[in-house]
This record gives C-alpha cells, sequence and structure tokens, in this order.
C-alpha cells in the first residue's frame, strides 16, 4: 500500500539525514511494506526535549531515541552553551557516562560516543567515562570536576527497548525550566549533523597528549564517590563496632543493571559485612530476562528472585537498585509471632522515605548540633509524614512539584537563601532519596548503605525495648509522628486527547481566563471546581496546570505554574460512612488529599492518596494495636476514596 505524499517526504528527509545503516534500513522497509501508521508515529513529530532530556524507544524516526535525535539534541545543547559564553567553548567541559542499555544497533555507549564527537568538534573538553557508570556518577562528576553540565544515557526502568538522554547542569542537578526550552529551540536551529563519529573520542583517549581535549575520569571520580559514601556512614552509623552481635544478613539484586561494583564498593568503604547476592539478576543485561519491567518499585514481581535468593541465604533484609542504581527498594523478612507463616514485607517509597529522613537527621544532629538550621524536602505527590516530622523537630521543610530536578535545585536555593544550613535528605515516593549532599539528585547506592546501616545498628541494640528490625523502627516512627496511610496506582490511558478529556471533567474551563486578582479580592466568584467526590467533601484545590490555588490569599500556587502536564491537588473532609467499618473510638481521621497527574514517560494518569490518622486513647495501649487501630481507618477510608475516583473521575 502505498503511503502518502506527507509521510513520503518526512521518510525521505529522514533519509537523507540519517548515516546510520541499520535505521536507515528500518524507514526503507516501512516504506516498501507500505506502513503509514507506524512510519507517522515515527517520522510525524519530533522526540521533545523538556527537563527530563530524552527518553523514548530505540529505532528510526524523528520522534525516537536514534544516532540522529541524539546528535541533533546535543547539537542543540552545544549551541545554547556556546552563546551562553559569548561563542567561546575556553572553559566549557561537560561529563559523559552510560549504563548498558542495547536494542539493535543502538546503545547507550553508542549514543555517549556520538555525542562526545559533538563537544570535541566545537573544542568543548570531554569528561568520559570509558566504562558503565551508576547515574549519580554523572551528577557527582559535573560538581567535583566543575563541569558546565553532565549528560547519562540512561532509560532507568523503562522496558529495555527505551533509552533516555538525562541532562544536569553545572550546580550537579537536572534541568528546570527556562533552561529546557531554551536548549530545545536550538536544537531545532541545528538538525543538520555538524559530525558523525563515534570513534573520534576512544581514538583521542588513545592517544597521548590529548589531556586537554578528553579525559577519563573514572578512578578519581570514584574514588572521590566512595570518599563521600566513607564520611556519610561515618555520621549515620551508630553501630558498636567492637561488640558482637547476631549477624544481620542482606540479599542484593541490581536488576540486570550497573549497581554491584558501586554498592559492593560502597559497602566495603563503610564497613558494612557483605551482602549475599540474587544470580540471575546482578550482572549488567540489556535484555533483562527476568523481568519485563526492571523497576524494582513494581514490589513482589519484581523481587521475586530476590526473595528466593534471600530466602536460601536466610537474610532478613532485600536491598534492589533499578537498573541504572539511583532508586533504592527494600523488603525485610516478618517472623510473625503467632507462628503463621512468614512472609516479606516490602516497604513503599513512603515508609523508606520517612525512616531514612528520622536516621540520617538524627547523624547530623549528633554532628552538627542544635545550632546548625537542617532542612529536608519531599515532592507534593509524597507522603507528608515527613513534614510533620520536621515540624515536631524543629527542621525546615519544603515540597516541591514532582522529580528530582525540583528537589536537587531547591535544595541548594535552600541554602544560598539561608533557609537552612544544612538539606541533609530529600526523597520522592518512587522510590528516590538523596541522603546527605554529595549528590542533589537521588542515589540508591548512598541510600542503600543508609538503610543498611540502620538495619544493622537495629538488630543488634542491645535494649529489648528498642526497634530490632526495620519494621518495628518504621512502627515507633507511626507512633510518635502519626499513622500517614497512602494509596497510590495509576490508570492507563495511552491515548491523551482521552486523558485531556478527563481532566475536563474535573477542571472549569473557566479557570483558564479567571481573573485571581478579582478573585483574592473578592470581587469574582472563584472557579467551579468539584464540590464533592461522592461523600468526600472538597476542602481545597490546587491546580498547578493552570496556576490556581484556593488556600492562598492571592490565589496563585507557591509551586511553579506547569501548563503542559495535567496536576491537581484536593483536600477533602472524610465522611463517616467510608470507614464505618473500620471505625474506632480512639482514632481521629485528619482531612485527606489526593494528587492527580499525567506521567512525563509513560502512558499513565497517576493517582497520589494520603490520609492522616491520630491515636486519641489511652497511652498505655501497646503501641501495635494502636497502629493497627489506625491504619486499618485510615486505609478504608482511601481505598474508598481511590474508588471513586476511578469511577467517576479518570473515566471518559
Amino acid at each position: 500500500m502505498a503511503v502518502s505524499d506527507e509521510i513520503q517526504q518526512l521518510a525521505k528527509e529522514w533519509l537523507r539525514l540519517d548515516r546510520n545503516p541499520a535505521t536507515r534500513q528500518e524507514i526503507t522497509d516501512l516504506l516498501a511494506s507500505g506502513d503509514e501508521a507506524d512510519l507517522r508515529k515515527r517520522l510525524g513529530s519530533r522526540i521533545e526535549f523538556g527537563t527530563a532530556g530524552l527518553r523514548a524507544r530505540m529505532e528510526a524516526g524523528f520522534s525516537r531515541m536514534n544516532d540522529l535525535t541524539v546528535i541533533q539534541a546535543t547539537q542543540g545543547l552545544v549551541a545554547y552553551l556556546l552563546a551562553q559564553h559569548g561563542g567561546d567553548p575556553t572553559g566549557l567541559s561537560v561529563v559523559l557516562g552510560h549504563d548498558h542499555r542495547a536494542f539493535g544497533s543502538l546503545s547507550s555507549a553508542r549514543f555517549t560516543r556520538l555525542t562526545a564527537a559533538v563537544f570535541l568538534h566545537k573544542g568543548i573538553k570531554v569528561y568520559y567515562y570509558r566504562h558503565l557508570v551508576h547515574t549519580p556518577m554523572v551528577p557527582f562528576g559535573v560538581k567535583a570536576l566543575g563541569a558546565t553540565c553532565g549528560i547519562m544515557m540512561t532509560a532507568s526502568h523503562n522496558p529495555k527497548a527505551d533509552n533516555g538522554y538525562k541532562l544536569y547542569w553545572n550546580n550537579g542537578c537536572q534541568i528546570i525550566p527556562p533552561v529546557d526550552a531554551g536548549i530545545a529551540a536550538a536544537i531545532l536551529d541545528n538538525l543538520e549533523p555538524w559530525v558523525w563519529d563515534d570513534t573520534l573520542v576512544e581514538s583521542l583517549l588513545a592517544t597521548p597528549g590529548n589531556e586537554h581535549k578528553v579525559e577519563d575520569p573514572t578512578a578519581r571520580m570514584v574514588q572521590g564517590y566512595m570518599a563521600t559514601v566513607r564520611d556519610l556512614d561515618a555520621l549515620v552509623s551508630m553501630r558498636d563496632r567492637n561488640r558482637r552481635v547476631p549477624a544481620l544478613r542482606i540479599c542484593y539484586t541490581a536488576m540486570h543493571g550497573v549497581g554491584l561494583p558501586f554498592i559492593r564498593r560502597a559497602f566495603d568503604v563503610a564497613g558494612l559485612p557483605p551482602f549475599f547476592l540474587t544470580p540471575e539478576q546482578v550482572h549488567p543485561d540489556p535484555d533483562f530476562p527476568t523481568v519485563a519491567f526492571p523497576n524494582p518499585e513494581e514490589g513482589k514481581g519484581a523481587l521475586e528472585l530476590a526473595c528466593r535468593a534471600a530466602d536460601l541465604h536466610q537474610c532478613r533484609v532485600i536491598l534492589a537498585n533499578d537498573p541504572d542504581a539511583d532508586r533504592l527498594a527494600v523488603a525485610e523478612k516478618q517472623i510473625p509471632r503467632d507462628g503463621s507463616a512468614p512472609f516479606w514485607h516490602i516497604f513503599s517509597g513512603n515508609q523508606i522515605g520517612i525512616m531514612l529522613a528520622a536516621y540520617v537527621m538524627d547523624g547530623y544532629r549528633r554532628k552538627y548540633g542544635a545550632s546548625t538550621k537542617l532542612g529536608c524536602l519531599t515532592t507534593t505527590v509524597s507522603s507528608m509524614m515527613i513534614k510533620q516530622m520536621a515540624h515536631d523537630e524543629g527542621v525546615e521543610f519544603e515540597e516541591t512539584l514532582t522529580g528530582f530536578k525540583w528537589l536537587g535545585n531547591r535544595a541548594i536555593a535552600m541554602e544560598q537563601e539561608g533557609r537552612a544550613d544544612k538539606v541533609f535528605f530529600a526523597f520522592e515516593q518512587a522510590i528516590g532519596f538523596m541522603c546527605g549532599d554529595a549528590v542533589r539528585d537521588k542515589d540508591g547506592v548512598s541510600a542503600g548503605v543508609c538503610v543498611a546501616e540502620l538495619a544493622h545498628w537495629l538488630a543488634g541494640h542491645p535494649d529489648e525495648a528498642h526497634p530490632h528490625t526495620l519494621v518495628e523502627f518504621l512502627q515507633s516512627l507511626y507512633v510518635k509522628y502519626g499513622f500517614f496511610a497512602s494509596n497510590d496506582g495509576y490508570v492507563i490511558e495511552p491515548d491523551p486527547k482521552r486523558v485531556d478529556a478527563m481532566f475536563v471533567k474535573i477542571r472549569p474551563q473557566s479557570v483558564y481566563s479567571a481573573d485571581l486578582d478579582a478573585i483574592a479580592a473578592g470581587n469574582a466568584p472563584e472557579p467551579e471546581y468539584p464540590t464533592h467526590l461522592g461523600d468526600f467533601a472538597v476542602r481545597t484545590v490546587r491546580d498547578v496546570t493552570v496556576g490556581y490555588d484556593s488556600t492562598t490569599t492571592s490565589r496563585r500556587p507557591v509551586l511553579p505554574t506547569m501548563p503542559g502536564a495535567h496536576m491537581l491537588t484536593f483536600t477533602f473532609d472524610v465522611p463517616a460512612a467510608a470507614w464505618a467499618d473500620a471505625a474506632h473510638p480512639h482514632v481521629a481521621l485528619m482531612p485527606c488529599s489526593m494528587t492527580l497527574r499525567t506521567s512525563g514517560t509513560e502512558p499513565k494518569v497517576k493517582y497520589y492518596t494520603e490520609l492522616a490518622a491520630r491515636w486519641t486513647g489511652p497511652a498505655d495501649v501497646p503501641n501495635v494495636d494502636k497502629i493497627k487501630a489506625m491504619q486499618a481507618a485510615a486505609e478504608a477510608a482511601l481505598a474508598e476514596l481511590v474508588k471513586l475516583t476511578k469511577e467517576q473521575w479518570l473515566v471518559v
């Protein structure tokens, strides 16, 4: 079947620009077969460059990750950098790293070599990690080397055919607006390839005298990174290393990724006992043969082999990195006292976050004292239990939009503005944790060391009344700060028009033209967002898509407005009927919150709900009974809220 003239022209342009024989052949074959639909998907739009850089399937096409689109993105970045520095490359440099992803003729390693050639072509120095690194090595290298920017080729935990181009700025953080828009515009002005050479960087490295052009900083950067891990461990550790205690066994999985050599060395420099391995998953394998989605956040299915290996070696704790080792999942074997069957508790990102926040905070307090202003952060879709902890402990707290690009940049700003002397921790519920300040991004290796230190300390604690497991430690935090239940999930919707239709039902179209100043002055009505979801009465609305917040005097949100994506947050009063079956005379439920947002990388509409429960009864009731009552009430109410959300709002 013949394809349209429009697609013919796009294919002709692709074949004119592309120099990779394999991806050229893909387009040629699609033309020969007359596959207009696939050609349109690949060629009809351009891959978008945003704050997350690039991410797409590895294959031919302007909307995909391939040699051409990587070169074009890099040319735009280089042009933007040169424009910001008067066209002079003197003093500019870039740190380049990659993971092990490969699909057909395309790979992270090849993309990195092609990227290096573009920088070298314009006289910009390249710090090139020749071998596999975990993602935090790039932002760490940017800071340590004083580089202008850094790029990591990885798609993190995406399916095996995907890849990505993650960009860090000179502060070691992912880019935020307006930098992304400036680079995106420069890409469109520099689509004709300047250079196409995947051998240049290696040939320069192999030839003496080129250190001013290109350098492999791996040895000294890994040494420097491990020194920061050792310092962090010394800060948080409370183990009595001279006291013989029952051995705690830990099992590790790299989820077929690059994490093993980094976390193994990190355990060694921290003085932690070696861990056991999940043999099928600890070495890099771009086929990810044991998991369809190499994301430890998926829970039991993703951790099945790790649980099996842990049981074999009688391990109590499992640590799991995602493939580029910037995230961390944690599980702990539970042995019920009533004699029922042991089981694995897989901690949520929120649960890991509050445990690490409390543990790292204590370490900073011991080292720096009460006179040092500490700060911590989380995202608007993560648990606000850390906010309660910060309030009770006299710690500065801030909430940001979703993503570590916001957390990292805001952590630096908090210190620069004097709001905090030291920002010691940040996290997002998607199992991303920033422990300390060596890397202003999520780091699954340093977080893994902190969790291991905490678990070993708890296991060997001499006080019988003290928590001895991670679950018991978490329970002690619930009693101290309140029980915060969450119910997060998503609905899959690949059609953007149907996604928009969902939000049209929720968001009044009049808000786009609303006069917020008049509303704030009481001279215009509030936008007519829903007042109820079932029996849940809406208390407040924050809509960062359009820039409206019913709780602020100006009616504008403190968080940045994000018109390119849907994101709404509601708080509700909880009706008694929603938790009638779990009602308890000594449990009080606070108003609950729900955030709805679109994903930046997946065809999903995500929902995040949270509700805090407080114990109002006698103090001498056992903690486990308090938590059981609070949890039952809170989870019952959230289950009803999520049910109504799916039935009434997240449908078309």
